[in-house]
C-alpha cells in the first residue's frame, strides 16, 4: 500500500502542485475547525461504503454537504448502502477509519470503488484531502485533482447533494 510520501512523490511525478499543512489527528468532519479556516480551499468529508450487492463506494462532497444515505442508491443506481468495514477499506484504499480520502483511490490498484464526487468540490478552484493519513490536510487545484483522478482511470460519477441528482457520469461516456 501507498503511503503519504508515495503519494507526495506521485503527485509529483504528474506535475500536481500539492501543499501539505501537518496538524494533529482529525477524525470527523466536525473536529478541526481552527484548522480549516487557515487552509484555503473546499474541505471534503470522505465517506467508505458498501451496497448490498457487494460494491464499494468511496463518496467526497465537501464538508457541509448532507448527504440522505437512505436516499443515495437510488440517485447513484447502487444497491441499498451501508458503511463498509475497517478492514475493506484498509485493503482497499490502504486507510484507516478518519483518514478516507479520494487520494486513497490510489492503493484501489483492482478499481473495486466506485468513485462519487460531490458537484461543489468538482467546481472548486482548490480542494483539500487527507494524504493516506489524518494527521495532515494537502491541497490540490481542481486540474491538480482531475489530473491524479485521470492517471488513475478513475471517472467520477458527480452528484449534486443539495439536489439529489448526478450531474454528470463520466465513466458512462
Amino acid at each position: 500500500m501507498k503511503t503519504r510520501p508515495d503519494l507526495e512523490a506521485f503527485l509529483d511525478r504528474l506535475g500536481v502542485a500539492h501543499e501539505t499543512f501537518d496538524h494533529p489527528a482529525v477524525f470527523t468532519v466536525g473536529e478541526g475547525e481552527d484548522i480549516k479556516v487557515r487552509i484555503p480551499g473546499a474541505h471534503t468529508k470522505n465517506l467508505f461504503l458498501k451496497d448490498a450487492k457487494g460494491q464499494l463506494w468511496l463518496i467526497s462532497a465537501e464538508g457541509h454537504a448532507r448527504i440522505d444515505l437512505k436516499r443515495l442508491h437510488a440517485v447513484i443506481g447502487s444497491a441499498r448502502l451501508s458503511f463498509g468495514s475497517p478492514e475493506l477499506m484498509s485493503e482497499t484504499l490502504g486507510v484507516a477509519p478518519g483518514s478516507v480520502t479520494a487520494f486513497g483511490l490510489v492503493n484501489d490498484v483492482g478499481r473495486r470503488v466506485r468513485f462519487v464526487l460531490d458537484r461543489t468540490l468538482a467546481e472548486a478552484d482548490l480542494v483539500n484531502f487527507h494524504p493516506l493519513t489524518n494527521t495532515a490536510t494537502t491541497t490540490v487545484t481542481r486540474d491538480g485533482f482531475r489530473a491524479f483522478l485521470s492517471a488513475l482511470d478513475v471517472r467520477p460519477l458527480v452528484v449534486d447533494f443539495d439536489a439529489m441528482a448526478v450531474i454528470e457520469d463520466a465513466a458512462a461516456r
